[in-house]
């Protein structure tokens, strides 16, 4: 289920995109991307539904906190099923060892924002996210070692539907592993790697060599 290309460092920052799966010949994807070796060490790929894909993503977002003692962020796309487990995922996130991504929305005055764990692929935000991924790609700006995802890359194509033209994979192909890339790639330009959380232990030191008081 888990793919894994090289061992994580320690304050490397991973983001994550989850393509969800309606059932049936679906599959569940997820693609970690490594903001700070611009990658994607590590992948998984599973013929099972969302909720256990959830049971089995959770321990491993937790191992990656205690690899690179920096929160991972995550989002699952929000359609078949993804985001009532991006909200079971938050309840099961009890000792806050990573982050759940939260759609961008445009704030209204007459409506209080609600908050939207996940990613929503839609029809303006599909075109988009495939587009920016194909320009990643062209321009060999992320490193990719998982053939499966190469070979569901070479099998994208654009076909006519009865309203306009769509990147999807082409007849007998699956397209799982690239829209999961596409989300993660989008988290990979809107989330910022968060600072480093100091303990009060390595803080009093700090303060000590600098000679000023702890506060």
């Amino acid at each position: 289920m888990f793919k894994s290309y090289r061992d994580l460092m320690v304050d490397e920052y991973l983001v994550a995109g989850a393509d969800t799966a309606a059932g049936g010949t679906d599959y569940c994807a997820v693609q970690f991307i490594s903001k700070t070796n611009l990658d994607v060490p590590l992948v998984y790929h599973s013929k099972k539904l969302a909720t256990e894909m959830t049971n089995e993503l959770y321990p491993k977002l937790n191992e990656i906190y205690d690899i690179t003692h920096v929160k991972p962020t995550i989002a699952y796309e929000r359609n078949n099923g993804g985001v009532f487990e991006m909200e079971r995922l938050a309840t099961l996130n009890k000792e806050g060892k990573f982050d759940l991504f939260k759609m961008p929305s445009m704030p209204r005055i007459d409506t209080p924002e609600s908050v939207k764990y996940g990613w929503d692929t839609n029809t303006a935000t599909r075109p988009k996210m495939l587009q920016e991924l194909k320009e990643c790609v062209d321009k060999h700006l992320l490193k990719i070692y998982d053939k499966p995802t190469i070979e569901e890359m070479l099998s994208f194509v654009v076909v006519q539907t009865s309203s306009s033209w769509k990147a999807q994979a082409e007849a007998g192909a699956h397209d799982d592993r690239v829209m999961a890339l596409a989300i993660a790639w989008q988290l990979y330009q809107i989330c910022k790697q968060p600072n480093k959380d100091y303990d009060e232990q390595a803080r009093r030191i700090i303060a000590s060599r600098l000679d000023e008081p702890f506060e």
